[in-house]
């Protein structure tokens, strides 16, 4: 059993214990690496060799020298790891964990907005599919979306796709004017500005972290707007001691690992329940994650034009990141 997992195993119930063992002895024999999202069920954390944000989980991906990669995410990053590593075997615990957001940007639809601006360049959010990956120049993560788009020429028309209200956020910060696809997520969506108000009365010493996936309301009263990973590292070098928390709750699970003398406090949807967990990343399961290795399925698979197509983009990514 992996070190990291082997103090956690022993509080859980037998069940769970066995499914972990079992797990532990199919990665070992199958030569495999678990990545996890932040935003996965923090028993499916525990176990994943590495957690991470999207950036994070590409330059994994892109680096393991495992056989086969299980990937805990929803079906655009499991893409992406298949996409870097075509000759690896890449599993995703239920194939239905897809993303609306990526969902409702189709590649068809995409090549006719694209076809309005044939002078831009396109820089297009990893949270979206392979076949629109490919129709893409460069690939950008919240976490250095900003960046890479300060490091391209000051005169070059730029579409942004396919979340708008991450668009809106660079395009702010970078000073940039970006053509944005008229795209979001709907866990970032739903947070309600009413409940988060009501939340910072009832706790005016917090510090309100956003992702710039939320809406232009919700960031314009935010303290602090980061990716998940920077996120964390904002809870970790701020002298506040609550955090009112504006993003997919399964962030808090590291978050309180980290910082467990601190407060974090997830914020309601509109409809007053707090049901911000985003449904399809929570399809993986630790008895999805031991099927899966057990029958080595589901595995993602790429048409290799359009896999060609989306490497370079990608690539284009992790050499401007570094």
């Amino acid at each position: 059993m992996r070190a990291p997992t082997a103090k956690r195993v022993l509080e859980l119930p037998k069940e769970r214990r066995e499914i972990i063992e079992s797990i532990d002895s199919l990665r070992h024999e199958r030569n495999a690496v678990i990545l996890a999202h932040y935003y996965q069920e923090n028993d499916i954390q525990d176990i994943a060799d590495f957690v991470g944000d999207s950036l994070d989980l590409s330059r994994k991906a892109a680096e393991t020298k495992a056989d086969v990669i299980v990937f805990c995410g929803v079906h655009f990053m499991a893409e992406t790891a298949k996409i870097l590593n075509p000759q690896k075997t890449v599993l995703i615990p239920d194939l239905n964990a897809g993303c609306t957001l990526a969902d409702d940007c189709k590649a068809s639809d995409f090549a006719d907005f694209r076809s309005k601006y044939p002078d831009h360049f396109v820089v297009t959010y990893i949270n979206c599919s392979a076949e629109v990956k490919a129709q893409s120049d460069l690939i950008c993560t919240s976490s250095n979306a900003v960046d890479l788009i300060n490091k391209l020429p000051q005169k070059l028309p730029i579409i942004f796709a396919p979340d708008q209200n991450l668009g809106r956020w660079v395009q702010k910060q970078s000073g940039r004017n970006l053509t944005l696809w008229p795209g979001s997520c709907q866990v970032h969506e739903n947070f309600s500005e009413e409940a988060l108000i009501k939340l910072m009365l009832k706790h005016p010493e917090a510090e309100v972290l956003a992702h710039p996936e939320c809406q232009q309301n919700l960031l314009d009263i935010s303290h602090f707007i980061g990716s998940t990973s920077k996120l964390i590292a904002r809870a970790c070098s701020s002298d506040s001691q609550t955090f009112i928390v504006l993003t997919e709750p399964g962030i808090l699970h590291q978050m309180k690992k980290k910082l467990p003398f601190k407060t974090f406090i997830e914020v309601p949807g509109i409809d007053g329940c707090s049901c911000n967990s985003c449904p399809y990343m929570r399809l993986n399961t630790l008895e999805k994650i031991l099927t899966c290795l057990l029958n080595m399925e589901p595995k993602i698979e790429i048409d290799e034009t359009i896999r060609i197509k989306a490497l370079s983009p990608i690539k284009l990514m992790l050499e401007m990141s570094r």
